[in-house]
């Protein structure tokens, strides 16, 4: 097996290394962001490092502020191969939010410079491709890869949701980023759905603003990718 190369904050390369190791040359990480909120997209990425010096932290994107955050997006996008892949919430509600986080998945290796013979992916989501890969429980704390895609996908999803706050201040994506908090509960209930929320899930899943029952997603559904509900 390959050596472990460790970096800044406790991270390492000891996974890609073992990928490289087994003959592997091309090594992406893959992560997502937004399977939890109750409006917009969920994002995914995909990155192949290049260089593994960075200036800033790489870390779980849950684990550094905002400010960190965006400094680690731009060195990650200035210095590794990225892609990047989004469902939107029509999509999310026709497939769930499942099939529809393996397709922002999908589309975010599809977008990187060179294909990858070997994916990193954090947690056991079966993305459909036919490229070897290792499931990563917590992937983004374990291989440096895996995080740069979790700051990448985060960092994509919070500036979308900034873009839909200035259309529709009165849900407060902004503060939340549409997270299911108490305030954005209530702005629901006062001022129904608006176009990017889900309707399929969460407390008001199926139900217009929580009230009127709206049309509800097809069962047995499959997409065009080739992913079956």
């Amino acid at each position: 097996m390959g050596s472990t190369v460790k970096i800044e904050h406790g991270l390492n390369f000891q996974y890609e290394d073992k990928a490289s190791a087994a003959g592997y040359g091309v090594i992406a990480g893959i992560d997502e962001a937004g399977r939890g909120p109750l409006a917009g997209p969920v994002v995914a990425a995909a990155v192949i490092v290049r260089a593994r010096g960075f200036l800033e932290r790489i870390d779980d994107s849950k684990k550094l502020s905002a400010k960190k955050r965006e400094l680690a997006y731009l060195e990650i996008m200035s210095k590794c191969d990225v892609g990047i892949g989004v469902s939107g919430p029509g999509e999310i509600d026709e497939v769930n939010i499942f099939n529809a986080t393996l397709l922002a998945m999908k589309r975010a290796v599809g977008e990187l410079k060179t294909a990858p013979d070997f994916l990193l992916i954090d947690g056991k989501m079966d993305v459909p491709l036919p490229t070897k890969r290792a499931y990563l429980i917590r992937g983004e704390s374990k291989s440096t890869s895996i995080a740069c895609a979790s700051i990448i996908a985060k960092v994509t999803r919070d500036r979308m949701m900034l873009d839909e706050d200035a259309k529709y201040p009165e849900y407060g994506f902004k503060q939340h980023k549409a997270y299911g908090t108490r305030a954005h509960l209530e702005a629901i209930k006062k001022f129904g759905f608006s176009p990017i929320h889900r309707r399929s899930f969460g407390p008001f899943g199926g139900k217009e603003g929580g009230y009127t029952v709206a049309g509800k997603p097809k069962a047995g559904i499959q997409d065009t990718e080739g992913i079956r509900q």
